[in-house]
C-alpha cells in the first residue's frame, strides 16, 4: 500500500504478488481477494484496464464461493467503473444494477446509496438527465438519512449537474450552494484528519530519535567491549561489517524522519489555510490552541446585507450555468471588497450576501469602514449592469442595507462549523436592506449618528419609513461626498 501512494507501482505489484503467492498456498480466501483486489487497484492506476478488470473477476468468483455478498458489492461497483472508464455503458449499468440488487437484500444503506448516486451519474453521461435525477435523488437522500458526507457530495454533485443540463436555474443553484456546504464539511473532516497523522508523525519521529539514542549507546558499549576483550581480526571484521548494516538502517530511518518531518510541514500548512478560508484568524487560532471557540459579545457591529431586486425573474432570463456564473462573479468581488475594508464575511443565503465590520477584532473605523464597502459594491453592481445592457444581456440590480449595534458571534454546529452574528442588530440590518431602494445604501439611525460627521460621506434623509416587525424607523441614504 505504501509503495501504491507513492506511485512506485512496480514495487507494489511485485510486494502484492509474492503476498498472494503465500496467501494461496495458505489458503485464505479472503485474503486472496483482498490482495487480488489491490493489484486491480494498481493495474487500474497504471492505465491497464484489462488486467485490472482481470483480477477483479478473479476476486469476485473467490468472493460468491464463499458467499460475502457484500465483497461481491463492492467488487461488481469496480468492474462497473471499469466499464464505465472503457465506455461499455451497457456491461457498466448491469453491474451497478447487481450491485445495487444485492445491497438492497442486504439492508445496506451506504451501499445502496452509493450504487444509486453510480448509477444516476452512468445516466448523467448518457444525457439521460430524467433517470439521473431519480437515481440520484434516491442515492441522496438515503445519504442524508444516514449521514453518509462522502455520497451527499456525490449526489449532489450529479444532481446540480443533471438539473443545470435540463436548465432548470433554481434546482442547480440550490443543489450548488447544498455542495459547497458539504465540500466545507468534509474539508473539516479531512483537517481533523490531518492534525491526528500529523500527531501520529510527531510522535513516530520522537521515537525514531530516541531508537537512535539507544542505538548510539549499545554502540559505544559494543565497541568497549570490543577493545576490552582484544577480540581477534575477524571478530573486529565481523563487528565493523554489523555496525555499517546498523548505521546504513539508521541512515535510512533519518532520511524517513526527514521526510516525516517535510510532510508534518506541508500537511500543517494546508490544515491552517482550510481552516483560515472558513473562519476568521482570530477564532481559528483560539479553535487550535483550546479545542473549541467561546462565543462572544461585541458592543459595535456593523451589519451589512445585499439582495438582487426581482432576482427569480431576472434569472428565469440566464442558464443555469450562466446564473451560478453571474452570482459567482458577484460575490467573488464583494469578497475582494470586503477584505480591501478589513470587513468579516458572514456568510451567503441564497441571493443574499450578510458581512459585518468590527469583528471579530473590534475597530474605531469599522462603522465607516463598512459603509464604505457597501458604497463600492454598489457601484460595481451599477457599473456591471450599464455594461451588460449594452450587450443586451439581463443583469442584476441591488439594495444594501447597514445597522450598528451589540451582536453575539461564534460557532455553531457539530458537523458544519459556521461562524454566525445572533442579536436584534442583525434582524434591524435586514430591514434596512429590504426597506431601501435599488442602487442606495440605507442605513439606520444609529449608524447615521456615529458617522455624520465624517466628511467623506453625504446623507439624505428619508424620514420615517415602516419597517416590518419594526414598525417606523429613521433610515437615511447615504453615498460619497463629492469633497472626498
Amino acid at each position: 500500500m505504501v509503495y501504491t501512494e507513492l506511485g512506485d507501482h512496480s514495487t507494489a505489484l511485485r510486494h502484492y504478488q509474492r503476498s498472494l503467492q503465500i496467501e494461496k498456498n495458505l489458503g485464505k480466501v479472503l485474503s486472496v481477494s483482498n490482495t487480488m483486489n489491490s493489484i486491480a487497484g494498481v493495474y487500474f492506476r497504471q492505465g491497464d484496464l484489462e488486467k485490472s478488470l482481470n483480477y477483479l473477476e478473479q476476486s469476485r468468483q473467490a468472493l460468491e464461493t464463499m458467499g460475502d455478498l457484500q465483497g461481491v458489492a463492492m467488487v461488481l461497483s469496480n468492474i462497473g467503473a471499469i466499464h464505465k472508464k472503457k465506455m461499455d455503458y451497457t456491461l457498466a449499468l448491469q453491474c451497478f444494477q447487481e450491485g445495487m440488487d444485492i445491497s438492497r437484500k442486504l439492508t445496506d444503506p451506504q451501499s445502496i446509496a452509493y450504487m444509486a448516486i453510480e448509477i444516476g451519474l452512468l445516466h448523467l453521461d448518457l444525457k439521460e438527465f430524467t433517470e439521473a435525477i431519480r437515481n440520484c435523488t434516491e442515492g441522496f437522500t438515503l445519504a442524508e438519512t444516514h449521514e453518509l458526507l462522502y455520497e451527499q457530495k456525490n449526489g449532489c454533485s450529479c444532481l446540480y449537474q443533471a438539473y443545470k443540463a435540463q436548465g432548470n436555474g433554481n434546482k442547480a443553484l440550490q443543489f450548488h450552494e447544498l455542495l459547497t456546504e458539504i465540500e466545507d464539511s468534509l474539508d473539516l473532516q479531512e483537517a481533523a484528519r490531518m492534525l491526528d497523522r500529523m500527531e501520529y508523525a510527531k510522535a513516530l519521529y520522537t521515537d525514531s530519535i530516541a531508537n537512535a539514542e539507544a542505538a548510539r549507546l549499545m554502540q559505544i558499549a559494543h565497541e568497549e567491549e570490543v577493545e576490552k576483550k582484544n577480540k581477534t581480526r575477524n571478530i573486529l571484521i565481523g563487528s565493523s561489517l554489523l555496525l555499517m548494516l546498523t548505521a546504513g538502517a539508521f541512515f535510512s530511518r533519518w532520511r524517513f524522519v526527514r521526510r516525516s518531518r517535510d510532510m508534518i510541514a506541508k500537511e500543517k500548512e494546508r490544515s491552517e489555510s482550510l481552516l483560515l478560508n472558513i473562519l476568521p484568524e482570530e477564532i481559528a487560532e483560539e479553535l487550535k490552541q483550546k479545542g473549541r471557540a467561546e462565543a462572544r459579545n461585541y458592543d459595535l457591529v456593523s451589519i451589512l446585507f445585499t439582495d438582487f431586486k426581482e432576482f427569480t425573474q431576472t434569472s428565469e432570463k440566464l442558464s443555469a450555468s450562466e446564473l451560478v456564473n453571474e452570482i459567482n462573479d458577484c460575490f467573488e468581488a464583494f469578497d475582494r471588497i470586503i477584505d480591501k475594508y478589513d470587513i468579516e464575511k458572514i456568510k451567503t443565503i441564497g441571493d443574499a450576501y450578510m458581512a459585518a465590520g468590527g469583528l471579530p477584532v473590534p475597530s474605531e473605523s469599522s462603522v465607516r469602514n463598512t459603509v464604505l464597502a457597501a458604497l463600492e459594491m454598489q457601484y460595481f453592481i451599477s457599473r456591471r449592469k450599464t455594461e451588460k445592457d449594452k450587450k443586451g444581456e439581463p443583469a442584476f440590480e441591488m439594495r444594501v442595507g447597514i445597522h450598528t449595534g451589540p451582536v453575539v458571534a461564534g460557532i455553531v454546529g457539530v458537523k458544519k462549523f459556521q461562524y454566525d452574528i445572533w442579536g436584534d442588530t442583525v434582524n434591524t440590518a435586514s430591514r434596512m436592506e429590504s426597506s431601501g431602494e435599488v442602487g442606495k445604501v440605507n442605513i439606520s439611525q444609529h449608524t447615521y449618528e456615529l458617522i455624520k460627521d465624517n466628511r467623506a460621506f453625504q446623507f439624505e434623509s428619508r424620514g420615517m419609513i415602516q419597517a416590518k416587525g419594526k414598525g417606523e424607523m429613521e433610515m437615511w441614504f447615504v453615498s460619497r461626498s463629492v469633497l472626498a
